[in-house]
């Protein structure tokens, strides 16, 4: 009998990595008649090295990211995949996406993309991938080519 992933979910955070996870996503669940979840994690350590911190600046994250998930949705919808929803979270992204989402929506399918970190920012910080990877309650695809299965193009 074949795997069939009924609730896929993929990262999102703006990265070229992260798009063609996207792309690959649609059609997963496509394939398999299934629901597409479009995460994304806005990671609010990144506001406490702010000294004077206000709300506009996670209001303006919060109101991208929306934006950018209704894009990624409509290309989906566009490409055959009816049943797509998401959410935004605050918070550290590596616990989020690797246990919390999936428990929290029945998930069992995590397409992500590969690191855009070089190997000094992996070192000191560690990357998502690594760490949905080794500490996910469910499958996970690392996406690392486009729809073709080529790698990208050098930037």
């Amino acid at each position: 009998m074949l795997q069939q992933y009924k609730r896929i979910m993929v990262a999102v955070d703006g990265s070229s990595e992260a798009e063609l996870a996207f792309k690959k996503a649609v059609n997963v669940a496509k394939r398999n008649q299934g629901e597409l979840f479009l995460a994304h994690v806005i990671d609010t350590r990144a506001f406490q090295t702010v000294s004077s911190f206000d709300g506009m600046l996670a209001e303006q994250a919060t109101e991208l990211a929306k934006q950018t998930l209704e894009d990624y949705k409509k290309i989906a919808h566009d490409n055959g995949c009816d049943n797509v929803t998401y959410t935004i979270e605050y918070g550290s992204p590596k616990p989020i996406i690797a246990k919390q989402l999936p428990k929290d929506h029945n998930i069992d399918l995590i397409m992500i993309g590969a690191t855009g970190l070089n190997a000094v920012e992996r070192l000191f910080i560690g990357s998502v991938s690594e760490y949905v990877i080794r500490n996910a309650t469910c499958d996970v695809l690392v996406v690392r080519t486009d729809l073709e299965n080529h790698l990208p193009e050098a930037e």
